[in-house]
């Protein structure tokens, strides 16, 4: 049966149209929301998808509202989706701390109670979310990448890592490169997977390249003067796994920016002109 998708709203952009919608998730058990971009094109014209993941405490709305994108895709033609970064609802669960529980899903699928009913947020971007996608949207599914922010930017590299066949691009905006060497992925990942270590590598950007995943090339911006470098996000780190790995990375230290949109904003169409070259080969 066809996925039900409801219209909550849509504005006229850049020759475009920019829409929210919602829909009841299988894999979340819960009500999602997500927006998508789509450019300006001809009828019949599929189009390639750029996903962009939040980071913690955000929304869908975030990058909306923020991200200063429209212009750049429907200069090259590309549809850019944002899905949230959690299920919500008053039945999930939920911890009083900003870094765990409603958005901060961490784009995993929980394993522990109570989390493991709801928490399944990589299920829903890597299957659902597409599917949906390509059944209501004039998407060419065979064009994907993707990219986010922070927490997003972990998704986005983790993700793409383990899908590198269905990625044509992987970028992202200041990520956390390693959830098992900082204090947000300790409590994240041990919340949602457990104790076992172990379990945790296949959400580690770090771990999977070590262990023998490879992408054709990477894009990272990072700011210099980002409060989370050094305890949290480590792009050394990435930095030092790709050089061993002979992946082909451009991770860019931008002097002075800090962790904000106003950061992300300003590199936002450098991203979105790079996957779409990447895209439309």
């Amino acid at each position: 049966m066809p996925t039900k998708l409801e219209t909550v709203e849509e504005h006229r952009s850049h020759g475009g149209v920019q829409g929210v919608y919602a829909h009841t998730s299988s894999s979340t058990g819960t009500r999602m929301t997500f927006s998508a971009f789509v450019p300006p094109h001809e009828e019949g014209a599929r189009l390639p998808v750029l996903w962009f993941l939040s980071g913690l405490t955000c929304t869908h709305a975030n990058v909306t509202e923020k991200g200063e994108y429209r212009a750049v895709c429907a200069e090259h033609g590309v549809i850019l989706v944002a899905p949230d970064t959690s299920p919500r609802g008053e039945d999930v669960p939920d911890d009083e701390a900003y870094d765990f529980g409603k958005g901060a899903g961490f784009y995993v699928d929980a394993t522990e109670a109570p989390w493991a009913a709801n928490f399944r947020m990589r299920t829903y971007i890597e299957h659902e979310l597409p599917a949906l996608l390509g059944e209501h949207f004039p998407a060419d599914m065979d064009r994907q990448g993707i990219t986010g922010h922070s927490m997003g930017g972990h998704g986005a590299l983790t993700i793409g890592l383990r899908n590198s066949t269905r990625f044509r691009s992987v970028s992202a905006f200041s990520p956390i490169v390693s959830p098992i060497s900082c204090p947000w992925g300790e409590k994240a990942l041990g919340g949602y997977l457990g104790e076992d270590r172990g379990a945790w590598r296949q959400y580690d950007a770090c771990a999977l390249i070590e262990d023998g995943v490879r992408l054709d090339d990477l894009l990272v911006d990072q700011g210099t003067a980002d409060d989370f470098l050094e305890g949290q996000l480590k792009t050394h780190l990435l930095a030092e796994a790709c050089s061993k790995a002979g992946i082909p990375a451009d991770i860019r230290m931008q002097p002075g920016y800090d962790h904000s949109y106003y950061f992300i904003s300003s590199f936002m169409a450098d991203h979105v002109a790079w996957h779409a070259e990447r895209l439309k080969r």
